[in-house]
């Protein structure tokens, strides 16, 4: 399932429905005194401990501090889960959502009572906005949506996304604060435009329950919250993910603990399919063997958990698996995915099964190759079977390559739009005692 590869459409006139909204509420007695109620986040497992300091409120145009990075952990898996998000804590007073992270759009949103029209179950009651935050039609970051289009409402921008998985989110502009804890112990509430969508199209109003409060947008678009905080002055504009096999990770906005060896850096590169993270196109070896199909153009998505190759690369990527397997596994059906193989006994871990698979590369030129070993491309089910997570993404009706949770697992994935380059490094991203530096030298 890919849960948000975005093919971005944003629609101002369309829609003549007015947000009725409640009045803006008095503010949290802690609000006004200037602290955040989330000022002591769980991501502090990851860091070094440090000692909370005031809120400060985001500064327009100041030049963002060489430290000052955000770093998050990261819930979720990607089986059975089916995807990673992140706890953000907006509103005042702050309120926790749980939002999917998605590198492969551009637009955040929550699932909102606006009132709500039709949205899913959500672990956190739905965000409740005033009118206040309203961002008008006027405002720059509707018209980047937008460029040519007349609002229906002057007062409200409007918006529609929709995503390759079908899925759809219909909404409002609003602008809230985000409380974001710095790693040079600062704290910051950060006002933020994100969608405030009443209008999900996944199942029945209320009939689906949803695993998250809504989609966390890190694309290169201005209207992604890493542009926000890069143009406020808070952070840089770069973001990075690691997504740990065991479960969890950890995100960052900024660029203070990308490491500054080991990474693979690779130029970004314009697709011909949108403006997505894309290190261009690779050659695919299996073994270290060149699967004789074209260069393949390649998009990273942290919103789609499983890879998905195009017809001639995917059928090409099975029949060299299927010719190196051992007889002791066969093909069996398994709900969980396209292809699966069941052994002897049943499995418990890829680990049981890697050595009758071999790595996968991506070699994207001048040293620049990516390494996908079996643990990146299989899963074991809760039936024993190991099944193959890199998907047809023909029958899936994708245009191009994409290198999903999956194949990202394990690894640091760093999307640097400050220099125009994507990089990535090995090593532990479980969450442990460690901090990130020691996992990262």
């Amino acid at each position: 399932k890919i849960s948000a590869t975005a093919v971005h459409t944003a629609d101002c006139s369309t829609l003549e429905r007015s947000v009725r909204l409640p009045p803006p509420s008095s503010p949290h007695p802690m609000a006004a005194a200037g602290w955040s109620s989330a000022a002591f986040l769980a991501l502090l497992l990851l860091l070094l401990p440090f000692a909370p300091s005031p809120a400060r409120a985001a500064t327009p145009g100041k030049s963002p501090s060489p430290t000052s990075t955000a770093v998050f952990q990261l819930q979720g898996a990607v089986y059975p889960i089916g995807h990673y998000y992140v706890t953000m804590n907006i509103g005042d007073p702050a309120k926790p959502y749980f939002l999917d992270v998605d590198t492969g759009s551009d637009l955040s949103w929550l699932q909102c009572d606006a009132p709500c029209q039709s949205c899913n179950k959500v672990p956190h009651p739905w965000y409740k906005p005033t009118k206040n935050k309203i961002v008008p039609c006027a405002a720059s970051l509707c018209t980047s949506l937008s460029p040519n289009k007349k609002c229906a409402v002057p007062q409200q921008c409007d918006y529609q996304i929709k995503y390759t998985d079908k899925a759809t989110s219909l909404g409002v502009l609003v602008a809230d604060n985000f409380t974001l804890s710095l790693r040079n112990s600062s704290t910051v509430r950060a006002n933020l435009t994100f969608g405030c969508g009443y209008d999900q199209q996944v199942g029945k109003n209320g009939a689906v329950q949803a695993a998250t409060d809504g989609l966390l947008a890190l694309g290169k678009g201005s209207v992604s919250l890493l542009s926000q905080l890069k143009q406020q002055g808070i952070t840089k504009n770069v973001v990075g993910h690691c997504f740990s096999t065991n479960g969890g990770g950890f995100l960052f906005f900024g660029d203070d603990i990308v490491p500054t060896s080991r990474v693979t850096w690779v130029p970004m590169a314009r697709t011909t399919s949108g403006n997505y993270y894309s290190p261009g196109s690779g050659t695919l070896y299996f073994d270290r063997r060149s699967l004789g199909v074209k260069p393949m153009e390649v998009v990273f998505d942290s919103g789609s958990t499983y890879t998905y190759f195009a017809a001639q690369p995917y059928q090409a990527t099975v029949s060299a698996l299927k010719a190196g397997l051992s007889k002791s596994l066969k093909e069996v059906s398994d709900v969980s995915l396209p292809l699966c193989w069941k052994g002897q006994k049943v499995f418990k871990s890829v680990s049981e099964v890697k050595n009758d698979f071999k790595s996968l590369f991506l070699n994207f030129g001048k040293n620049s190759v990516m390494e996908i070993p079996p643990e990146n491309y299989l899963i074991v089910t809760k039936y024993g079977n190991v099944c193959l997570g890199i998907l047809d993404g023909t029958a899936a009706k994708q245009t191009f390559n994409i290198i999903g949770d999956i194949t990202m697992q394990d690894q640091m994935i760093i999307y640097d739009n400050e220099k125009g380059q994507l990089g990535w490094i090995r090593g532990s991203c479980s969450r442990s005692s460690k901090s990130i530096m020691s996992n990262f030298p």
